[in-house]
């Protein structure tokens, strides 16, 4: 199964990294926006968000969705998919949300891919000794055991590659250099720089880390064979060591690089976890919140996906602890396997496909739980409409911007191709991918603050959202 998502999965991509907005007009400012009397009745739920932000900001719950992802992250660290660590980390989740008394707790089992990550060393042999970091991307196949030792051929873009006669990329390594501008524009170098060097027939890929930033870096993250052509090693190296193979490339010098790779790839079974806080008045409607509890196995997957993944997990148990019942349902879902291809959303979209239409809204938390600034939000301009009507209630906390996008997550893309509705944590994440994929993806990352804020924000608004009157149009 996972091998056939790869062309939907680069599709969905997320495409920009938002920037702190200085001072924008409502969305409903900007647009053509008439919602009648709905735009009163969401006004009136003033009262609730103002309980809820100080419930978990300066109440009760202040500090726990931070002190709760710590004992998390430092109980399990890294959790792979298909790993024995990852089960452990979902059987942890389930017992955690049953002491909040959540009686609707399920899992539906998954078969994901299970990529196990050996031996890795990069030299430069000519025209100088110097090793090199270096990280797989997801998948890899494994060089030779000696190594592969090759001349590199370095490329801005698959442009530069295809204009390049096969015989001077023949039994080369090929790097692939691009600037990082936005992770949507970039990632393709990763996603499928291995298939077209293949293609041309080279023996190995190398990609400099989609990154903006790094201090000897290397960020790893999925790339996709294509069967057609013979696999390659492939892997990230950092930015510096990139920037000093570009420098002596255009220096007309030779490079030769050694790699040394090894990994193995099998099939095994995880769970996708779903907990419902049971709607009063249409329990068949679902508003979902969502986070994926898989990780890579570089750094302890604290920011990608450990913030997600709390901050919706928490959002049914405040509302049950506040007596909160919504109309509707409030999902909660752990997806699993998403950095290895969205294997959970891909599963969970298949079992469910007859309940489609009951699925009101869909939010996922997958970039970072910085400072929440609002939503990304796909859907109809109605449907935008309504969703910036109930970001006007956070004015008190900044988060108040609404961003159009079509694509606005990565597991609830799935979902929002199918015409769902939905939205993503938009936040002050103009670091995330400083940390995104690698060692630096820890606890260090996050803010107890912040995450506070976005617990509030996220439970709030799902709540608003589970209850209002109107359904959110397709």
């Amino acid at each position: 199964m996972f091998l056939l998502v790869s062309k939907v999965f680069v599709l969905l991509i997320i495409s920009h990294v938002q920037s702190v907005p200085k001072k924008v007009k409502s969305y409903s400012e900007l647009k053509s926006c008439d919602i009648g009397d709905l735009a009163d009745e969401i006004a009136s739920y003033d009262t609730v968000v103002k309980d809820i932000i100080d419930y978990v900001v300066s109440g009760p719950f202040k500090g726990k969705t931070y002190d709760e992802l710590a004992k998390f992250v430092d109980r399990f660290g890294a959790r792979p998919s298909g790993s024995k660590v990852l089960e452990d980390s979902i059987d942890y989740m389930i017992q955690l949300t049953k002491e909040e008394e959540m009686k609707h707790v399920i899992t539906e089992d998954v078969e994901v891919p299970h990529w196990i990550r050996g031996t890795e060393k990069l030299a430069m042999v000519h025209p100088r000794i110097k090793d090199m970091a270096l990280l797989g991307l997801g998948k890899s196949i494994s060089t030779p055991p000696n190594g592969i030792s090759a001349e590199v051929v370095a490329v801005h873009n698959f442009d530069e590659l295809e204009k390049m006669a096969d015989k001077d990329v023949e039994g080369k390594i090929v790097l692939y250099d691009p600037k990082f501008t936005t992770y949507g524009e970039t990632v393709v170098y990763r996603s499928q720089g291995a298939a077209k060097a293949a293609a041309k027939g080279a023996v190995a890929s190398l990609v400099r880390s989609i990154a903006p930033f790094s201090i000897n870096t290397p960020h790893t993250g999925s790339q996709y064979y294509d069967e057609k052509v013979k696999k390659i090693p492939a892997a990230a190296i950092s930015l510096e060591d990139a920037d000093l193979i570009r420098r002596i490339y255009n220096r007309k010098e030779k490079i030769v690089l050694n790699i040394t790779m090894s990994s193995s790839l099998e099939t095994k079974i995880s769970r996708n976890t779903l907990i419902d806080l049971r709607g009063t008045n249409y329990p068949e409607k679902l508003v979902i919140v969502s986070g994926h509890i898989d990780s890579w196995d570089v750094g302890q997957g604290a920011m990608d996906d450990g913030g997600g993944l709390f901050v919706s997990w928490a959002a049914p148990v405040i509302l049950k602890r506040l007596n909160l019942r919504p109309k509707r349902t409030l999902r909660s879902i752990f997806w699993t396997a998403e950095e290895l291809g969205l294997i959970g959303a891909y599963a969970y979209e298949e079992k469910h496909r007859k309940e489609h239409q009951h699925i009101n809204f869909i939010m996922e938390s997958d970039e970072g739980t910085f400072s929440p600034r609002g939503l990304a939000v796909a859907g109809t301009p109605k449907a935008r409409c309504i969703v910036a009507e109930i970001l006007k209630l956070f004015e008190s906390i900044n988060a108040t911007t609404l961003v159009e996008s079509d694509s606005p997550g990565s597991d609830i893309g799935v979902l929002i191709q199918k015409g769902i509705p939905g939205a993503s944590l938009h936040n002050a994440n103009e670091r995330y991918f400083w940390f995104h994929h690698t060692e630096g993806d820890t606890m260090n990352v996050e803010d107890p603050d912040e995450l506070d804020l976005c617990t509030a924000f996220w439970t709030a608004v799902a709540y608003i959202i589970a209850d209002i009157s109107a359904d959110i149009p397709r």
